[in-house]
């Protein structure tokens, strides 16, 4: 198997770094101009491993050509992986952070930047350890010249890995998607108050803010970077398909036998890939998979597919960051899609009320449903949420418990009656949650979520009050102020 962006050993030292390839890439950054580097990126087929499968070297191309006049972008290493079954960017981080790190130098250099952050989750300290070591050894050693590079340690929140959330953070405010595109860095005008920010839209391109755009790639999308600039996209596409080319880091657990990150070729088989990395399910069959929670589920008729970008697509389910969360024969389905609907309900910041109002009830009564016979009703209500969940949504959260809860439903028609059915025994929930580490061949989830309430807190009972609701709150309070100041005067 192909070890491009996970090494089979830590890589401990820089010296260590040095004596494979490393600095080669960023030596040669140093010497091509901008457009070369986004060229050859380009030319890779490189897509981002974040989830989207953005075409990396249109999405470089586009922050250069949005550069702002008088200050230099940003680039964004996003490391903050929360995707429940998701290990793989950890793993990369904790083996090579040099890797990465010279990475993002290279995305800097091809996009005129003069800082490069490296977000990474509270959660993940050792993660933050060994990046920050990582730092001190390069700094040390007279790489970061030309770029400064820190780290932002962000809170434990599943939003925090999406774009205009992490962007939030970087500039000192709570993870809340923005309607903005991508690629720009915060807001000019409202500093670190998230309050002004959730009031102000950035749908376009023209004049919104000064702020300078920032380049936001995954890790994995990074630590691909300097194998493509040192050894060129002909290399990068000797393994993969024409449309995904390169290799994937993919993570496998759940139903599993054991679990596992390991990187294989784009195109190897959903099945395949199980079956060398979890060793199968764990007791009886494979009935299907989640890509996380981001996508729908794949079942046991579709376990052949390639994993690919176009592929899963067509099979109308989607890579997303790579993990593969098996679902065996043991599993009740509506079980399963309680412990999706509960985590993305939870997760729901509350900006936008069908998210988190239609998450909670949807979960409720996917509960009701494990617990006790349900009515007809429920079923008829739960179709209308998960049907208006979506209104106003500003962010894909809402749309993923629409179709991941939809598609395990659509995917197990006869579970529902089954716990309709009188004398049905009562069913636990799955427990959805991102893993904390991978001990023994056993992904160890984060306990955290299970205590986590809807309003963001640990505390023995919930608020009520949706995250949002505090910065909307003190939003109308600022607006009252300023009211009555321009009253007086």
């Amino acid at each position: 198997m192909p070890r491009r962006v996970l090494d089979a050993h830590p890589v401990r030292a820089l010296e260590d770094w040095m004596a494979a390839e490393g600095g080669r890439g960023v030596a040669r950054a140093w010497e091509s101009k901008p457009d070369d580097l986004i060229a050859t990126i380009s030319a890779s087929g490189l897509r981002g491993r974040g989830g989207a499968g953005f075409p990396t070297g249109t999405k470089w191309a586009t922050v250069r050509a949005n550069h702002a006049a008088d200050l230099p972008s940003t680039v964004v290493v996003n490391g903050a992986e929360g995707e429940p079954g998701s290990y793989k960017d950890r793993s990369i981080l904790l083996a090579n952070p040099y890797r990465v790190i010279e990475g993002a130098l290279i995305a800097a250099a091809a996009v005129g930047a003069d800082q490069v952050v490296l977000a990474l989750k509270s959660s993940a300290p050792d993660v933050v350890a060994r990046v920050r070591q990582a730092i001190e050894e390069m700094g040390a050693a007279g790489w970061f010249q030309r770029v400064a590079v820190d780290v932002v340690v962000g809170p434990e929140h599943y939003l925090y890995g999406e774009e205009t959330a992490l962007l939030e953070v970087i500039d000192g405010r709570e993870p809340f998607p923005r309607i903005a595109p991508p690629w720009r860095r915060g807001l000019a005008d409202v500093g670190d108050d998230t309050a002004l920010a959730a009031r102000v839209e950035l749908a376009g391109d023209d004049g919104a803010t000064e702020v300078p755009p920032a380049l936001v790639n995954n890790v994995e999308t990074i630590a691909n970077v300097p194998g493509i600039i040192v050894n060129g996209p002909a290399w990068f596409r000797e393994v993969g398909t024409d449309e995904s080319p390169g290799t994937l880091v993919v993570t496998v657990s759940g139903g599993s036998a054991r679990a596992g990150v390991a990187e294989l070729p784009m195109g190897i088989t959903m099945r395949d890939a199980i079956d060398l990395v979890g060793g199968g399910a764990r007791t009886g069959k494979v009935v299907g998979v989640l890509p996380g929670v981001s996508s729908p589920i794949v079942t046991a008729a579709d376990l052949d597919v390639p994993l690919t970008y176009e592929d899963l697509a067509r099979l109308g389910s989607g890579m997303g960051a790579g993990a593969l969360m098996v679902i065996d024969e043991d599993v009740d389905p509506i079980a399963l899609a309680q412990g999706v609907s509960r985590f993305l309900a939870v997760e729901s910041c509350g900006q936008c009320r069908p998210c988190k109002q239609d998450g909670i009830e949807i979960a409720s009564i996917l509960e009701r449903a494990l617990s006790s016979a349900p009515a007809g009703r429920d079923r008829t209500e739960l179709d209308s949420r998960l049907a208006s969940i979506t209104v106003g949504a500003r962010c894909s959260l809402a749309t993923q418990h629409q179709t991941v809860v939809g598609s395990i439903l659509a995917a197990f028609p006869g579970a529902w009656e089954r716990h309709a059915e009188a004398g049905a025994a009562p069913a636990t929930p799955v427990q959805i949650a991102e893993i904390a580490r991978i001990d023994d061949d056993e992904a160890v989830l984060d306990a955290g979520q299970a205590t986590k309430q809807p309003d963001w807190s640990h505390h023995d009972t919930d608020s009520g009050a949706a995250p949002a609701d505090r910065i909307d709150q003190r939003a109308d309070a600022q607006m009252g102020l300023a009211a009555e100041d321009a009253v007086e005067r």
